[in-house]
């Protein structure tokens, strides 16, 4: 059975949260993918490294990192290169504002669903969220490939756009997920009677663990997109003709992502409550590095 939300930002059934920082208790990580040390506050940090050709970037190690947190530079405690299973939340806007150009972006929106879900391996799980009057998980999180590209299918332009109220549920609805959480939002970035606003939501993506990659398709670039984007560590796309294939934009995006870096370190105690700037850096020549800019402590 699908599972409803209502635009006003509540789910109708109960769903699992997990804290709403990023400084958290590590118990126990995977054998495979890295031990760390057990019953330690760490800041969890997922880095992307490019080359100059915007290649991801393999083979580095934790001595290649840096990493200051309000400026001072931190000792890395805890660090795992990429391949690891993947969560992702796919959120397709579907309102009326989609059906611009006989269809043609609410086409390219699910050509583009079709090719991520495409992209992805046996042991990734996948989401589908249609946005629309209300946002509506129609494939809950599973590895089951074959059910998400059959709820893409069935999508059709339906209702208006409460675009940021859906942007933060669909953070919410994948962040309890396991492996590394992201949201894949494609729209036309107008948004239509959301009861949160642009700087809400930034502000509630930056209190969750979610790397968003916004896809704008439009006659404009949403600017909530490009930040959004940077707030999380993703990267923000924008699609003037609807027309392009944006195929390989998606299978880039899983690439990315499954080969991100994850940098986790202790900041001295007591820590201030509040807003923590992080920056993140690494010592190859001509290496690009994105990471989200921050975390909330209590």
């Amino acid at each position: 059975m699908n599972r409803m939300i209502s635009s006003s930002g509540k789910p109708i059934e109960p769903m699992l949260w997990l804290l709403e920082v990023l400084i958290v208790p590590l118990f126990a990580a995977s054998l495979a993918y890295g031990q760390f040390t057990s019953g330690v506050n760490l800041v969890e940090v997922y880095a992307t490294v490019t080359d100059e050709r915007g290649q991801p970037l393999a083979g580095l190690t934790a001595a290649d990192f840096t990493v200051q947190d309000e400026g001072v530079s931190q000792t890395i405690t805890a660090f795992a290169p990429g391949e690891v299973p993947l969560a992702i939340a796919v959120a397709i806007d579907r309102s009326f504002s989609m059906a611009s150009g006989h269809g043609e972006r609410l086409s390219a929106s699910k050509a583009a669903a079709r090719a991520l879900v495409d992209a992805l391996r046996a042991d990734d799980q996948v989401m589908v969220v249609a946005i629309g009057s209300e946002t509506e998980v129609v494939a809950p999180l599973s590895q089951d490939r074959e059910a998400a590209i059959r709820a893409v299918d069935r999508l059709d332009t339906w209702g208006a756009t409460p675009l940021y109220d859906a942007a933060v549920l669909a953070i919410d609805a994948v962040q309890h997920a396991s492996g590394r959480r992201a949201l894949v939002l494609l729209s036309d970035g107008v948004d239509r009677g959301s009861d949160v606003s642009a700087a809400d939501l930034l502000d509630r993506a930056r209190h969750r663990d979610v790397i968003v990659y916004p896809i704008g398709i439009g006659d404009a670039r949403p600017p909530v997109f490009a930040e959004l984007a940077a707030a999380t560590g993703g990267r923000s796309f924008f699609l003037k003709n609807a027309s392009r294939d944006l195929g390989a934009e998606m299978t880039a995006i899983a690439r990315e992502l499954r080969l991100q870096y994850l940098i986790g370190y202790a900041p001295p105690s007591p820590v201030a409550a509040g807003w923590h700037s992080i920056d993140v850096t690494v010592n190859r020549p001509r290496a690009r590095v994105r990471a989200r800019d921050g975390y909330f402590a209590r």
